[in-house]
């Protein structure tokens, strides 16, 4: 039973982590647009609100960074290396 339950809780995580960073970029994408139409609906732009567009760029940019997706691969990828390495090893 406890078998069954790893191999449940292994499947779901990496599904709710794609799930949260999907999520956060349709946040973030939101935001970014809020900014936008902020800034330029007043038809002045002023340093702050520049500054502030910027920041939430770079925290987008940041979060994109972040991807599940990117993170599986290099874990496989260092695996794999891990695996050929103990094999190179042993006679």
């Amino acid at each position: 039973m406890n078998n069954q339950q790893n191999s449940e809780v292994s499947t779901f995580l990496p599904m709710l982590q794609k799930g949260i960073w999907l999520f956060g970029i349709l946040s973030w994408i939101f935001g970014l647009t809020d900014r936008s139409i902020a800034l330029l609906s007043d038809g002045y732009l002023s340093a702050i609100d520049i500054v502030q567009l910027f920041t939430a760029s770079f925290f987008f940019v940041s979060w994109l960074f972040l991807s599940p997706f990117l993170s599986f691969k290099s874990q496989s990828q260092r695996q794999g290396e891990s695996i050929r390495q103990k094999v190179e090893a042993s006679p």
